[in-house]
């Protein structure tokens, strides 16, 4: 590839939204250049569940036949490599990698994802997606009727706690200090059967990441099969914001129906703009921005 080389559209990000708006794109016959430098949010997860027909398989097998299909719309190039500025000249985006390389596009999209900040105790980033989950209805199936933790207090602890309740009787949250429920959400839990813990946390004990026990700091633990609790993210991309494209409240770049953000010509799709963190819903967004995408380019020069 040579300098400014030039494009219908640059897709950054090369995961399942990505590629879903890609092949939409090249069945569109759009010239489209793909960049991903290699790093999904959910490498560390070792299976994938509630995306039809393919449920059970590995977040990379799913994304390497999904590579291998939208190679074959001749329109999609991939470049593999880090995208870390992005300029607005006129009506033409000016996306540069970290090695040097510059390219040139009318539309961008953004299928970047998040990058989640793990906290302390010690072994919540090696059990991160295998036994310390955040979503139920991506995990909690294969650990029903486990003896389940939540990591969390107040309110979050509370609508957790309520949620996963759903998946087993053996719960118990875990708060890692002074409690800040309200006396009614503490009845609550009781009437439940729900535990509530506030001894702080020392670390998880696990082996390859699954995990065994749950060890405080006055030398006891807790055995458990699975966790589950929140956790702060950023954006994986920060080009976005510097293009302009406003955030959330809670952090996710802002889009309308059809994934547009709030700068013209520049969309979103999956995690970095949705609190729905699944496969499925990554594939339906980047599918719907691809072909907005088209729209668009057509509506401009029909």
């Amino acid at each position: 590839m040579t300098d400014h080389k030039q494009f219908d559209v640059i897709i950054i990000g090369g995961s399942y939204a990505g590629l879903a708006a890609g092949m939409a794109l090249g069945r569109a016959l759009r010239k489209v250049l793909i960049i991903d430098s290699g790093k999904p949010c959910n490498q560390q997860t070792p299976y994938s569940h509630n995306f039809l027909t393919q449920d059970g398989n590995t977040p990379a097998e799913i994304s390497a036949i999904a590579k291998q299909q939208v190679e074959q719309y001749n329109t999609v190039e991939f470049f593999n490599g880090l995208a870390i500025k992005g300029i607005k000249t006129e009506n033409v985006f000016e996306i540069q990698v970290a090695s040097g390389e510059t390219f040139r596009a009318h539309k961008l999209i953004f299928a970047t994802g998040i990058s989640d900040k793990l906290p302390a105790p010690e072994g919540i980033a090696a059990c991160w997606g295998i036994s310390v989950l955040h979503c139920p209805f991506c995990h909690g199936y294969e650990v029903r009727d486990e003896k389940t933790g939540i990591l969390g207090n107040g309110e979050i602890g509370y609508e957790l706690a309520g949620l996963i309740s759903n998946w087993t009787n053996a719960l118990t949250l875990f708060t890692d200090g002074p409690s800040t429920l309200t006396p009614e959400q503490a009845a609550n839990l009781e009437k439940h059967q729900i535990q509530i813990v506030t001894k702080e946390v020392e670390r998880l004990e696990h082996f390859n990441g699954h995990l065994q026990r749950l060890v405080f700091k006055d030398g006891t633990a807790a055995a458990l099969k699975a966790i589950y609790t929140r956790v702060p993210f950023e954006q994986h991309c920060q080009i976005g914001e510097y293009l302009g494209c406003e955030l959330t409240e809670e952090g996710y770049i802002k889009v309308d129906q059809f994934q547009e953000t709030t700068v013209k010509g520049v969309f979103a799709c999956g995690d970095n703009s949705t609190r729905m963190r699944t496969v499925a819903n990554a594939v339906a967004s980047g599918t719907t921005t691809g072909i907005t995408v088209s729209r668009q380019i057509i509506a401009e020069k029909f």
